[in-house]
């Protein structure tokens, strides 16, 4: 049963590593949409680094994306569609996933 259990508990840890870096990910993208947003606004060096803090926070009030992208909608409003930042945010998953692993 040893072989069972220490499979069982392999799977287990690269479940809850696997969770932990799409969390990471996900942050990551959501600063670099914040940035991106920041960018839309005019904002700059310290105050865009603060705004894309709050759009990494507002991703916390509820499961999947959709906070965020009303979030940024109401604060780009004119400037970019909901559309433009789900399309935003789905091109730089990837590049967020590349920095995170850069890192390790």
């Amino acid at each position: 049963m040893t072989t069972f259990n220490d499979r069982e508990n392999a799977f287990e840890n690269k479940f809850a590593h696997d969770a932990e870096m799409q969390f990471k990910a996900d942050a990551r993208r959501n600063k670099l949409v914040g940035l991106w947003a920041a960018g839309l606004l005019g904002k700059s060096g310290e105050e865009a680094t603060d705004y894309a803090l709050t759009v990494v926070m507002a991703d916390l009030e509820e499961a999947g994306i959709e906070d965020v992208v009303r979030k940024l909608a109401a604060d780009l409003a004119g400037k970019a569609s909901a559309d433009e930042i789900r399309a935003k945010m789905t091109e730089l998953l990837p590049v967020a996933k590349a920095q995170l692993m850069a890192e390790l």
